[in-house]
């Protein structure tokens, strides 16, 4: 029965670490990635929509990523959501594609990008703990039903 319990709560755990990996992916290093930008939500069409949705995003050199948009006339919508959301990206249009230089890190910037880091990690081992200590609460209940104290 606790083999159960603890089953039921792998998934849940998964979903963490999963969420924090993206969320580690999602920083700005210094090195290009499309995970970047992907998850950008641009303004077209009457709703919100991911970027990767949207086009296409490719890193053809380290510091450097490449935006094309399949629809060349949500382009400025490309633009103005990466400005919005990542106000530490340039987005340039040149032609039909967007490209997003990528600046050298700084020891500020390093320091910075530590502390978030540190803070993610911190918010995903809170919420692993409170997981495991429900299942524990969980298990102790139904030991304490099973064998009743009399």
């Amino acid at each position: 029965m606790h083999k159960e319990i603890i089953k039921k709560i792998k998934p849940e755990l998964v979903k963490t670490i999963e969420h924090l990996k993206t969320e580690i992916n999602s920083l700005q290093v210094g090195r290009a990635t499309p995970a970047l930008v992907e998850n950008i939500e641009v303004e077209a069409y009457g709703s919100r929509t991911p970027i990767k949705h949207l086009g296409s995003i490719s890193a053809p050199e380290p510091r450097l990523l490449v935006i094309q948009p399949w629809d060349q006339s949500i382009l400025k919508d490309v633009e103005k959501a990466i400005v919005t959301q990542r106000p530490g990206m340039s987005p340039v249009v040149d032609g039909e594609i967007i490209r997003i230089a990528m600046p050298a890190l700084s020891e500020e910037r390093r320091k910075e990008i530590l502390g978030v880091l540190s803070e993610k990690v911190e918010q995903a081992r809170i919420a692993v703990r409170l997981k495991r200590e429900k299942v524990w609460k969980e298990i102790q209940d139904l030991t304490q039903r099973q064998n009743p104290r009399g």
